[in-house]
């Protein structure tokens, strides 16, 4: 019996439209998007502008505004240790904040007295926990924000966080795990009110998720193809460049593509593929997830009417439409998933999911240990089908009684 593939927020398989519109670019259309002496990388350089136009659509900004990474965990670093280190410079020189205004720069800062502070939640991926945690012993201070029992951080606590040495936000649109959405855009415009920057980790969002980066009040966004049904290895930053103009120090250099803030050849084949793959989503995304929120429910009502004991994790409504957490009373999550032979599923996080220790964010979230320890998440995607489901969830029945003794 073919594997029935549940893990869709970890990865999703590239789309054959998203494929077809990548296999030029690596055979006759192969030339480098910065050789602009010929036609092969006018060609190149052409498919890259149009693809930057097509994810600044999805986001509601200007294609100058987008910064094309190797994805998501990229432009998470180039993101917030670009705009610190523009603030520990800024500091240094008496010169400003990583916010320039139309008017010209904000207030100085106030010299070597001045200590940059950060504010996240406990939710974040670690691509995001890890950075700033690293930032603490740079001369960084660092606010972690817990979320509320339903995977929802409070935006009025993240607010009541701030301080005037508050330079940087970084708060996900989505949560990879229990799928729960976050207030963004009501954190954006306390932010902005403020002379904050926001930053939101938006892979599981986009496409899924309503994004004006103007209406929300985002500064800098980062995304990743491979959770849209795109290929990996590729993805992008949104960086604001007015009211205000965003700075960032590069992260990475050597000939200064990207405006400067990210060096290195293009993949344009992965860029073009990262386009199409947001076209679809334009098209398509809002049929798309009605049909993954009624898998979804069908997948959970099997398995909460067969069995006792299952605990959704998370807000049951605002969560990604694909997303569904639930905990097995008196069933060991790695026992679950070593059992499920039929049918990929994951305990959490992708990049964690080699721990044995209970999931960061459920216990970030208050839940005990013991039912950390026995959360499965499913991730319903695209090319899921509705049988699919019904034996997925048979097989996962069946395991569980198994693993109950009976």
């Amino acid at each position: 019996m073919a594997s029935i593939y549940l893990d869709a927020q970890a990865t999703t398989p590239v789309d054959p439209r998203v494929l077809e519109a990548m296999l030029p670019f690596f055979s006759e259309k192969f030339g480098n998007a910065a050789s602009r002496t010929h036609s092969f990388g006018f060609t190149a350089d052409s498919a890259v502008e149009r693809s930057r136009e097509v994810v600044a659509g999805m986001l509601g900004a200007s294609p100058k505004e987008v910064v094309f990474t190797s994805g998501a965990t990229e432009s998470n670093n180039l993101a917030i240790k670009g705009a610190v280190e523009v603030a520990l410079v800024s500091a240094l020189h008496g010169a400003g904040t990583p916010m320039m205004h139309e008017s010209g720069l904000a207030a100085p800062l106030a010299g070597d007295s001045f200590v940059p502070h950060v504010v996240t939640t406990a939710i974040e991926h670690h691509a995001v926990l890890d950075v700033v945690r690293g930032l603490s012993s740079r001369n960084v201070e660092v606010t972690v924000v817990e979320p509320e029992p339903d995977g929802i951080v409070d935006a009025r606590k993240v607010i009541g966080a701030f301080t005037p040495s508050t330079v940087l936000v970084s708060v996900m649109l989505a949560n990879n795990e229990v799928g729960t959405l976050q207030p963004v855009a009501e954190i954006g415009a306390a932010s902005r009110e403020r002379g904050i920057l926001l930053h939101t980790d938006a892979a599981q969002a986009v496409g899924r998720v309503g994004i004006d980066v103007n209406a929300m009040n985002v500064d800098l966004l980062s995304l990743s193809a491979h959770k849209l049904y795109g290929p990996k290895g590729v993805g992008a930053l949104y960086v604001r460049s007015r009211n205000p103009r965003v700075r960032l120090a590069p992260q990475m250099e050597g000939g200064g593509h990207e405006r400067g803030l990210r060096s290195g050849t293009l993949n344009v084949p992965g860029i073009v593929g990262l386009a199409r793959a947001c076209e679809i989503l334009r098209d398509e995304g809002a049929e798309e997830s009605a049909r993954l929120r009624r898998l979804r429910q069908q997948l959970h009502d099997a398995l909460a009417k067969a069995l006792s004991g299952v605990l959704l994790n998370g807000d049951a409504d605002r969560r990604l439409p694909g997303n569904l957490n639930v905990s097995f009373e008196g069933v060991r999550s790695d026992a679950l998933v070593g059992a499920l032979k039929e049918v990929a599923v994951s305990t959490g996080s992708a990049c964690t999911s080699a721990s044995l220790e209970p999931s960061y964010v459920l216990r970030a979230m208050g839940l005990p240990d013991e039912r950390a320890r026995s959360s499965i998440r499913f991730g319903v995607g695209r090319f899921t089908t509705e049988e699919e489901v019904d034996r997925a969830a048979a097989h996962v029945i069946d395991k569980v009684r198994g693993l109950r003794g009976g």
